[in-house]
This record gives structure tokens, C-alpha cells and sequence, in this order.
């Protein structure tokens, strides 16, 4: 029974033992966690003291000394947000409020925080993100109108997003129809022009306008009825013999001459044309001169 307890005893000792070690242990760890928290805010004194000067660059070097000392420095960080929006960085405003929200423990803290969050979301044209921001500074202050302006505000912005990118949505397919149909279009012209190569310009197939040239014999032959109807009959003769040795010549020398393009008159054609008219020309002269001689001068009656 004694060495029970003894051992009752000892156990009893060894606990005493280990709060009174624990004790010592948490003291220490307050003491040492105070110690960092005072050293945060003498950092943060610096930080006011470098914003008071204008000096941005001083301030942000002490904000950050103070969040490596005491991470769960809501002001600090907060503070921080505050000190890049008033500088025109929004996106590392952004990330200092997020940052803040996270550690914060009351709703004071968080409405202050998700408010500015807010309003760099708004500066970043994120519509979306701001309206949230606001809706959750609301619900820890429902009461505060600036937030309930800023959240309108927000909601007008996005909405005026989204009918931008509909209207930009219905461009660009109104623009993708426009160029398939263009393109369409643009295939049944060449289709059509593929067509239309087989074509001449009466729109009859090349084979059949080709056989439906004329034929330099056929048109010979309607210019051999032509003849002057008062032609003298030695002449007549005459140019029928021309045409009678013309059409004696060998089919070679015919191939040789250049064909008449369809409508025009022959070479040839156009020679016998120009005799026949010569010949009817000398006729009416020679008829002129046999009435010139039949013709009796008269005298007049009176003396002017």
C-alpha cells in the first residue's frame, strides 16, 4: 500500500511539476507575444509618422515590419490596403483588404474592410467582385447608406457590362453572318463564272458560235448577186470572168488569204465591189455625154 501510494504521490508530484512548467511556458510565449505586439505598433507609428511627410515608401516598409511582428495585425494590414488605393495600385489594395478581412474579429472591422474592398474592385472596373464586397459589408453594418450607394452604384456598372457584351456578342455574330454570307456569294460568283467560260459574249456556247461564222464562199456568192441592175453585159461579162478565174484559183491560195471576221466583207468582195461601182460609173458618164451631144444651144430672144 505504501508504494502505491508513493507511486500516487510521485504521479501527483510530476503534474505539479508540469503546470507549473506550462505556466512558466505561457508566460513566457504572452510575454514574448507582447513583446512583438509592441514592437507592431512602433512600427506603425513610423508608418503614420513616413505618411504625414508623404513619405510612401517609408510607410510601406513599416506597415510591413509590423505584419512580419504581429501577422494578425488587422490595422496593419488594413492601414496597408488604404495606403496602395490612395496610391492608385488597386490590385495590391485588393490583396491587403483580403488579407485583413481574413484575420479580422469584429464586424466593425470587417464592414470598414469589405467596404474599401469595394471600392478597389470598383476602381478595377470588377463589377461583379464589388457587388459582393458591398453586400457583405452590409451584413455587418446594414445601416450604413454610402455602402448601400456604392452597391447601386456597382450594380448599375455591371449591368451596363453585361448589355455591352451582349450588344458585342450580337455584333460579332451579325459580323460572322455577314462575312459567311459574303463568302457565299462570293463561291456562287466564281461557280457561276466556271459557267459561264464556255460561253461567248451572246451567251451561246463557243462550239456553236463558231460554227455560225460565216463562211467567205457564202458571202461571196450573196455579193456575185449584187450586180448593178444597168450593168453593160460586156461588163457584166467581164466581171463574171474576173470571178470565174477567182474561183479557179487553188483551194491553197484561198486558205492563205485572211478570213473576213463575221459581219465584214472579204478582200476580194470588196474589190468587186469597187469595179462594179466604177463600171456603173463610166456607163452614167458615157449616157450623160450621148445626151450633152443630142442637146441644141439656143439664143435668147433679148439682148441684156
Amino acid at each position: 500500500m505504501r508504494t502505491a501510494k508513493m507511486t500516487f504521490a510521485q504521479h501527483s508530484f510530476f503534474l505539479i511539476l508540469i503546470l507549473l512548467f506550462s505556466r512558466v511556458g505561457i508566460a513566457q510565449q504572452n510575454d514574448e507575444m507582447e513583446k512583438l505586439i509592441k514592437e507592431a505598433n512602433a512600427y506603425m507609428n513610423q508608418a503614420e509618422e513616413a505618411l504625414s511627410e508623404n513619405d510612401f515608401a517609408g510607410a510601406e516598409a513599416a506597415y510591413r515590419k509590423a505584419i512580419a511582428k504581429d501577422p494578425s495585425n488587422t490595422t496593419a494590414k488594413y492601414n496597408m490596403g488604404n495606403l496602395y488605393y490612395n496610391r492608385e495600385k488597386s490590385g495590391e489594395s485588393q490583396s491587403r483588404f483580403v488579407e485583413a478581412n481574413k484575420v479580422s474579429e469584429n464586424k466593425e472591422d470587417r464592414h470598414k474592410i469589405n467596404h474599401n474592398l469595394g471600392n478597389s474592385f470598383m476602381k478595377q472596373k470588377k463589377y461583379k467582385e464589388a457587388v459582393e464586397a458591398y453586400k457583405n459589408a452590409l451584413r455587418n453594418d446594414p445601416t450604413d447608406d454610402e455602402t448601400r450607394y456604392n452597391l447601386a452604384l456597382a450594380k448599375k456598372k455591371l449591368e451596363e457590362e453585361q448589355q455591352q457584351n451582349k450588344d458585342n456578342n450580337d455584333n460579332q455574330d451579325n459580323q460572322d453572318n455577314k462575312d459567311q454570307n459574303e463568302d457565299q456569294k462570293d463561291q456562287d460568283q466564281d461557280n457561276q463564272g466556271d459557267k459561264g467560260e464556255d460561253k461567248d459574249q451572246d451567251g451561246k456556247p463557243k462550239d456553236e458560235g463558231d460554227n455560225e461564222k460565216q463562211d467567205p464562199k457564202d458571202g461571196e456568192g450573196d455579193q456575185e448577186n449584187e450586180k448593178p441592175q444597168d450593168q453593160d453585159p460586156n461588163e457584166q461579162n467581164k466581171g463574171d470572168q474576173d470571178q470565174k478565174d477567182q474561183k479557179g484559183k487553188p483551194d491553197q491560195q484561198k486558205q492563205q488569204q485572211p478570213q473576213p471576221a463575221q459581219g465584214q466583207l472579204s478582200p476580194q468582195q470588196i474589190k468587186n465591189l469597187l469595179e462594179a461601182m466604177n463600171n456603173q460609173e463610166e456607163k452614167t458618164q458615157d449616157k450623160m455625154n450621148a445626151e450633152k451631144a443630142k442637146a441644141v444651144k439656143t439664143r435668147s430672144d433679148k439682148d441684156w
